[in-house]
């Protein structure tokens, strides 16, 4: 099947890098779901899975270390821009909240925000979406939840060991 090339793009530093190495497992109007390698490996980040909530606004992503062992979970609050024929432009609307192993919750890059506003990089109106998004997210995670936005992942990487 063949799919929008799939591009991430931050406001901080700014750039738009198409994601050439993604393997896409699921596309959909709800989620993509991939599975990467670091595009810029580091000493702890390897590999991980990404969840794309198209309806939500938020990227929900799995980060390992190369020996396979869970760093935490990355949620960014994106927006989607698919006005271009064939592509899909994921944009970074900075704030994003870190799920450590032992569940310790911590937002951040909120500040990131401010100055965004402040050098006309984003609009107002994304600003608010933003915060709207990160709100929706904090509170799914605050209940409990946070595993209905997990078992996209959790089903692949369950689908992978098993074949």
């Amino acid at each position: 099947m063949d799919y929008p090339a799939l591009y991430r793009k931050r406001l901080i530093p700014q750039e738009c890098v198409l994601l050439k190495d993604d393997e896409i497992l699921r596309f959909d109007d709800e989620v993509i779901l991939t599975r990467w390698n670091a595009l810029k490996p580091r000493k702890d980040l390897h590999h991980g899975y990404s969840c794309y909530f198209r309806k939500e606004g938020y990227k929900v992503s799995k980060f390992y270390t190369a020996e396979g062992r869970l760093l935490y979970w990355y949620c960014d609050i994106v927006d989607y821009d698919d006005s271009e024929e064939g592509k899909l432009i994921v944009t970074d609307l900075l704030a994003d909240v870190i799920i450590y192993p032992d569940g310790f919750v911590k937002v951040v890059d909120i500040d990131e925000m401010v100055t965004c506003l402040n050098d006309s990089l984003i609009s107002l109106d994304q600003l608010k979406s933003s915060l709207t998004q990160l709100d929706r997210l904090l509170k799914i995670i605050y209940a409990d939840k946070f595993d209905t936005l997990t078992i996209h992942i959790e089903d692949a990487e369950r689908a992978a060991e098993n074949s």
